[in-house]
């Protein structure tokens, strides 16, 4: 062991740290990781949350020494909601139980988090290189797509919003509401802290190949739909004013294409030849005028539930703090 691995352990040591691993069906990988996190950060208590799993992953997980919650609740956003509300420490590290991420890593992101007193840390995917089918074309193609529209429409510079590898301070995981059912929590995961302007960072983790036998539980395109329907539900929940004034300013452009040749022809004849269409375009101004008002109503509602949230944040005290440093 190092000297410098001596340092910090010695300076994680008043921490109290939780590995907590969200498990469906992982019987061929779970003693791997928690045999892992074992000799990566011994001092963590090391919390196995199984959502029915039909295999053994529950007892191999117990007889490796892991704490076991049963999630009855199908979904890794339920299971996610659970791990947050049922353990007790001051930094959480969440990783997937599938052993494709690189634990031995999880010190030097809880070091980061603690020494920068940040909120969140982001393990960044980068493929081993040794299977072609670890990090597929299409996964990685969704992920830049997703990654991207979340940051045109809440800012921040996450390049892997979906990765499964992330480690949280304690006043991230008591503030986090978590209302996502499925995959599509780790999207909430970065918009919360986006949205509170959390501090975070990102690290560069090697992301390897399942075991062989073990079987993926994403689906490209199903799972891709319900992340794309999560951020817009979101970006309508956390920019209302955004989207009810980009939809007024739609139906006030479409009302005037429609009212050109409407005015056009008032104005040279003085009659109205299409009422039907002089109606149309009177209904979709006033639904415009409404669509604004909405949003301006629903921008009020969303500054007091942010600063709730905050005040709920700021309540708790930062990881730097916790392990007795300035």
């Amino acid at each position: 062991m190092t000297d410098d691995h001596n340092h910090f352990a010695a300076a994680r040591a008043p921490l109290r740290i939780a590995a907590v691993i969200p498990c469906y069906n992982e019987a061929l990988s779970i003693a791997q990781v928690v045999a892992q996190f074992r000799a990566a950060l011994p001092e963590a208590e090391i919390h196995v949350f199984d959502n029915n799993s039909s295999d053994d992953t529950a007892a191999i997980a117990r007889a490796s020494g892991a704490f076991v919650t049963h999630v009855a609740a199908p979904g890794k956003g339920n299971v996610v909601r659970r791990m947050f509300a049922d353990v007790e420490a001051d930094v959480y590290v969440t990783v997937d139980g599938d052993a494709t991420y690189d634990v031995a890593s999880a010190p030097r992101l809880v070091d980061l988090l603690v020494e920068r007193n940040l909120d969140m840390v982001v393990g960044c995917r980068v493929d081993d290189g040794q299977n072609a089918l670890t990090y597929r074309a299409g996964h990685r193609f969704g992920n830049r797509m997703l990654t991207g529209a979340v940051a045109q429409l809440f800012g921040g510079g996450l390049t892997d919003m979906l990765s499964g590898y992330r480690v949280f301070s304690r006043r991230y995981a008591k503030s986090f509401p978590a209302l996502s059912h499925g995959f599509e929590i780790e999207t909430e995961l970065t918009v919360h802290a986006l949205e509170l302007r959390m501090p975070y960072a990102e690290v560069d983790t090697t992301y390897s190949t399942r075991p062989e036998g073990s079987h993926s539980k994403l689906s490209t395109y199903r799972d891709g739909w319900r992340i794309l329907k999560t951020i817009c539900k979101l970006f309508v929940s956390e920019r209302p004013l955004q989207f009810f004034s980009g939809a007024a300013g739609v139906l006030v452009l479409l009302s005037l294409i429609l009212a050109e040749p409407l005015v056009s022809t008032y104005l040279n004849t003085g009659l109205v030849p299409r009422q039907p269409t002089a109606v149309l375009v009177t209904g979709m101004m006033l639904t415009a005028m409404l669509s604004f008002v909405c949003g301006v109503v629903l921008h009020t509602v969303t500054i007091g539930r942010r600063e709730a949230k905050r005040l709920c944040y700021l309540g708790i005290p930062g990881v730097r703090s916790a392990a007795g440093r300035p």
